[in-house]
């Protein structure tokens, strides 16, 4: 998914508004993060095969150390665990490690079989969602425009740039999305990679600056310093 893994973090903030969204989406999007970061380096790879899906022209043949469950479990652990020693919050530190796993289940649920379970263990598995433009725009767009909406009822803009600065990357994001749906290949694997670290460097660029320009109603009507603050 695209925006299917932002929403977990919109949603997320709803649910624990002391962490902060930065943390949250880095970890929805912890996968997709390192797989980026594999791709550059030449550790895992992916090939240009238009046709492969309606939806995505990329087949994902070999990301088993990003994306394979047991990988994932093991991501979750460690982030979580990182953020529990310093938070010392159980609830905050589950919370985390669900959004970590959520990515190989929603990719699970959008991918065809091709999401590994381990490294070195060749059974793939996927439900195929991305064969079929209609049901991919009905499921992942169901679940985008909840979580905004969730994060907008969550949240209030303190100035003009928490307003504007939420509003218009949620339009861009939301029209970069609906064209992708088409599934046109890229031009070449450079430019993958290139827009993979470019799009996840701007968003979590883009949700430190919420964390700042916004405020959690629920945090703002609480009252004393420990109830305000916000973990990061």
């Amino acid at each position: 998914m695209f925006v299917g893994h932002y929403a977990v973090g919109f949603a997320a903030k709803r649910i624990q508004p002391r962490l902060s969204l930065l943390t949250l989406l880095t970890a929805a999007m912890l996968a997709d993060i390192l797989y980026s970061i594999f791709l550059i380096a030449g550790i895992e790879h992916v090939a240009i095969s238009p046709g492969i899906t309606r939806v995505n022209a990329l087949d994902l043949y070999d990301f088993p150390i990003s994306h394979s469950l047991l990988t994932d479990v093991i991501w979750a652990a460690l982030f979580a665990g990182i953020f529990f020693l310093r938070s010392r919050s159980a609830r905050a530190a589950w919370i985390i490690a669900a959004a970590v796993l959520s990515h190989w289940l929603l990719d699970f649920i959008s991918h065809r079989p091709d999401m590994p379970l381990a490294p070195g263990v060749h059974k793939y598995f996927g439900l195929g969602l991305w064969n079929s433009i209609p049901a991919t725009a009905i499921v992942e767009g169901a679940m985008w425009f909840a979580a905004i909406i969730l994060y907008a009822r969550a949240t209030r803009a303190k100035g003009r740039a928490g307003f504007y600065g939420w509003w218009i990357p949620i339009g861009l994001l939301t029209l970069l999305w609906a064209t992708s749906l088409n599934g046109a290949p890229p031009p070449g694997l450079g430019i993958v990679k290139i827009v993979n670290v470019v799009l996840i460097s701007l968003s979590l660029a883009w949700t430190y600056w919420m964390d700042r320009a916004r405020v959690d109603n629920v945090l703002e009507s609480a009252t004393g310093p420990q109830a305000r603050g916000a973990f990061r």
